[in-house]
């Protein structure tokens, strides 16, 4: 027969295996969703970058005329003084830099680069975030009901998406921006230039978000919280606002703020073709248009809104693609 082994009291008090090393009498807590996502964001200095240069931008839209008044700029002063009379270029190198003028200036007129990048700025966001928000509502709206429902009504959706996404959607975006040039709906000059540009980007963008809602939702109706809500008496509004969507936020912010920088360069386009924001408004579409015919000889003036483009452009896509491994980590 096997003696009994005997404990010691250290032994019986021994602390098991899995409790690590230096935690005694602290407390272990748990992390939320939110929290782990925000860890693996942090974790990702691109992205992070990305987010600081965003904010920067962001702040310095809301804040251009204060920053403007601050500074004491003008976007729309003429500095002819600082034009060569013979050739209509800025007097000196680099397009006229100086201290007083960091950028430089336009040629022909003398306007500071400086300032008119920061008027600029407040006119690409807004129409970005404006459409970008109007896509957002109409597809995740139209996408959920047409992933949840299915049948005759995601097939209604569905083929009303592809003719949107039939369109050709540069060529209407120039005709309806052309056509409403002069006044509409009681509006004119700036506000309807800007509200024309968030209704055609935004209205005929709004496929590409519904999509990715529709797709989801197909996944997570057929999970257990839907059958359970099903279960318990719930209606298919109450399924759709409450059950569903709390749980398509990660994807819709995810493609939101990748769609941000496509409505970015959308806006310049058109402002570069002409039908977009109009002069003397400031846009960096705009000064691209104006520059066409100046960079041979003045390529600074073809550089310094071509660059607040690509930096804009580059930030959001970096924010996004950090969001994306953030909120979703088996996407990379």
């Amino acid at each position: 027969m096997t003696a009994p082994i005997e404990t010691t009291g250290a032994a019986a008090e021994a602390q098991p295996e899995a409790v690590l090393k230096g935690v005694e009498g602290k407390r272990i807590e748990g992390r939320s969703l939110g929290q782990i996502a925000l860890l693996r964001f942090r974790r990702d200095k691109v992205a992070v970058a990305g987010a600081i240069v965003v904010i920067l931008l962001v702040v310095l839209a809301a804040l251009s005329r204060p920053l403007q008044a601050l500074l004491g700029l003008d976007p729309d002063s003429l500095n002819r003084h600082l034009i060569d009379p013979n050739t209509t270029l800025p007097k000196g190198d680099f397009g006229g830099m100086s201290a007083d003028h960091p950028l430089g200036v336009d040629p022909k007129f003398g306007r500071d680069l400086l300032a008119r990048i920061i008027e600029g700025s407040w006119v690409s966001l807004i129409v970005a975030f404006g459409a970008t928000l109007l896509s957002v509502a109409i597809g995740t709206v139209l996408g959920v009901v047409a992933g949840f429902y299915r049948g005759r009504v995601d097939a209604f959706i569905s083929r009303m998406m592809d003719v949107f996404l039939a369109f050709p959607l540069l060529l209407f975006a120039i005709a309806i921006s052309a056509s409403l040039q002069g006044g509409a709906f009681g509006m004119e000059g700036l506000p309807l230039h800007i509200s024309v540009l968030i209704f055609v980007i935004g209205f005929f963008n709004w496929p590409y978000m519904g999509r990715i809602v529709r797709a989801q939702t197909l996944s997570l109706r057929e999970r257990e919280f839907v059958d359970a809500a099903r279960g318990m008496g719930a209606r298919g509004p109450f399924i759709l606002f409450r059950e569903l969507l709390p749980n398509l936020v990660g994807p819709i912010i995810v493609y939101s703020t990748l769609l941000i920088p496509s409505n970015i360069l959308f806006e310049a386009a058109l402002s570069f073709l002409g039908v977009g924001i109009q002069p003397p408004q400031a846009s960096w579409g705009g000064m691209l248009n104006q520059a066409v015919k100046y960079y041979e000889v003045d390529p600074q003036y073809m550089i310094v809104p071509g660059l607040a483009i690509f930096v804009t452009v580059l930030a959001f896509n970096l924010l996004g693609d950090g969001l994306r491994d953030a909120l979703d980590p088996r996407s990379r």
